[in-house]
């Protein structure tokens, strides 16, 4: 088939596929998830020789790509935008290396915070880095920059950042494919020095770097979608960027004609474009999803009085959220029509938070572990983590006390009880453990920490729909142990109703004891357990094969 319907995020995996990767890899995140998740269902129902998996957080994604490029094949990694932090590592030193064959990370940033703790923009990640941003406004464009994003990879030896938003990832259209490429023959880099960053090597990388951004600014400025359209006279302009170029057009219409325009979907920006915009325009409106990022260069950060730049910055349109027509339309003084209102819908519709599914281990978890807390009187607190687990903060649970980023629980544990807090307790996933709560696990069986840590193992990575962990059931305590935890201190408890007194039993044993503990909360996912045990099974037999 030539035309399909796709969200975003499968319009990218089906480009990527025909791209002719040899792999992809992920870490689940929302609104990337679907990305690499097509990828693996695709190749595994067409047969085709597509490496990858869900890597263990999104710094060893990117590096396994890396080591694909660097064997002269296409690789992608998807991640959400909060995953990019924990890639920036490798990123920034990947813009100086740069790739060989085509490498493209695909970050699906979250406007209004949907499923996420922030809003940032990854337009900042590419800029910092010097490397080239290609950002889609449509289904359609998701598969056409994925595959562009390819190519540009290859002809500059860099790497490509593919911007999408939450909106765009998870909507649906008419996509039109093209035809898929082969896969790229390995090839090592001749040059051994390009990808061993010792300075010597990486002085001479860096130089290469800035070499490479005018044609990086000319590749931007011929650009087919930055596209600038100046209408007879001077009049205002508009300057528009990726998903807010969709919102634009819906909420303007005909009405368009009346500006000069300039869209922006490549990345570093047109500059020469955007002088002649700038030079015709009366005054000039800035629409972007996500940061003010253009506003604030065009504007020197607010300094430039130039001619009137109405955006974010200048309170035209909201800082915090996601656009839409009805919030651009007052921007450009046209009126919204009002919205359906039935008297008395309030009163029946009423706002619901989200709650952890119904028998759910984690709410026997917490349970067990609040019954603790209020046995001790006030002042405990339990410092949380990424996950599921992390609805254990609103009513009924209210049982813990902090969330920061992944892994951050054990850490932000150890500070806590460094400050003098006892007891010290937090709460962390067996997926989030793995991402990121080793390290600071070994900070705290160095010393002995006297923090009391929860793994709530439930055999899945449940929050992002269901995909395997790296660890589960006694690997969890082989792992721990292996950490530097004695294994008298690592006790298993089975969160369930009718054995809460055991759980709590343990707990109180713990919480006795001045040193490192850690309590394992073992008992699978109700909802993915199907899922469960066939992941059990494909690793039982891995195990047999291995062995």
């Amino acid at each position: 088939m030539s035309d399909l319907i796709l969200l975003g995020d499968e319009a990218v995996a089906r480009a990527a596929i025909d791209a002719g990767i040899t792999a992809a890899y992920a870490y689940p995140g929302t609104p990337s998830t679907e990305i690499y998740q097509a990828i693996a269902e695709l190749a595994k129902a067409q047969g085709l020789p597509i490496r990858g998996f869900w890597s263990a957080n999104e710094k060893v994604a990117l590096e396994e790509a890396v080591g694909v490029s660097y064997a002269g094949c296409r690789a992608l990694v998807s991640m959400k935008h909060v995953g990019l932090n924990v890639a920036a590592d490798p990123f920034m030193n990947l813009a100086i290396s740069g790739a060989h064959g085509g490498l493209v990370i695909v970050v699906a940033d979250d406007p209004s915070m949907h499923s996420s703790q922030n809003e940032q923009d990854s337009r900042y990640f590419a800029d910092f880095a010097m490397v080239p941003c290609l950002e889609p406004a449509s289904q359609q464009e998701c598969y056409d920059m994925t595959r562009e994003a390819f190519e540009l990879s290859e002809r500059m030896q860099i790497p490509v950042l593919l911007r999408l938003v939450t909106r765009l990832a998870h909507s649906r259209s008419q996509v039109q494919l093209a035809p898929a490429r082969q896969p790229n023959a390995q090839q090592y880099v001749a040059d051994p020095s390009r990808f061993t960053l010792i300075p010597a090597n990486a002085r001479r990388a860096y130089v290469d770097l800035i070499g490479k951004q005018a044609a990086l600014t000319r590749y931007s400025e011929e650009h087919p979608y930055n596209t600038l359209t100046l209408r007879p006279g001077r009049r205002p302009g508009i300057l528009v960027s990726g998903m807010a170029w969709s919102y634009l057009q819906e909420a303007l219409g005909d009405k368009l004609a009346d500006y000069h325009l300039l869209r922006v979907a490549s990345y570093p920006l047109p500059v020469k474009k955007i002088r002649q915009l700038m030079d015709q325009s009366t005054e000039l409106f800035v629409v972007e999803e996500g940061y003010p990022f253009i506003e604030r260069l065009v504007s020197a950060g607010g300094l430039m009085k130039e001619l009137p730049i109405r955006g974010k910055l200048s309170g035209d349109l909201p800082r915090t959220g996601e656009l839409s027509q009805d919030l651009i339309k007052p921007c450009f003084g046209l009126s919204v029509a009002p919205t359906l209102h039935l008297e008395g819908l309030a009163q029946v519709l009423v706002g619901r938070p989200p709650q952890l599914c119904d028998k759910c281990p984690h709410s026997d978890a917490y349970i067990a572990i609040k019954e603790v807390i209020v046995e001790l009187g006030l002042g405990v607190r339990v410092m949380g983590d990424i996950g599921c687990y992390t609805l254990g903060y609103l009513e009924p649970h209210q049982a813990i006390h902090a969330c920061l980023c992944m892994g951050a629980s054990i850490g932000m544990a150890i500070g806590a009880a460094h400050a003098g807090v006892n007891p010290s307790l937090c709460v962390i996933g067996d997926g989030t453990f793995t991402h990121s709560g080793m390290a600071p696990l070994m900070d705290a069986a160095r010393e002995n920490t006297n923090i009391k840590v929860f793994i709530l193992d439930n055999s899945i990575v449940a929050m992002t729909g269901g995909q395997p962990t790296m660890v589960t059931d006694d690997e969890v305590v082989n792992l721990v142990a292996g950490l530097g935890v004695p294994r008298e201190h690592i006790r298993i408890v089975e969160p369930t109703a009718h054995k809460k007194h055991q759980t709590v039993a343990t707990i109180r044993e713990e919480l006795a004891y001045d040193g490192l503990s850690v309590i394992v909360s073992r008992r699978a996912c109700v909802t993915y357990a199907k899922e469960i045990k066939e992941i059990k099974s494909q690793r039982r037999e891995i195990a047999v094969v291995a062995a």
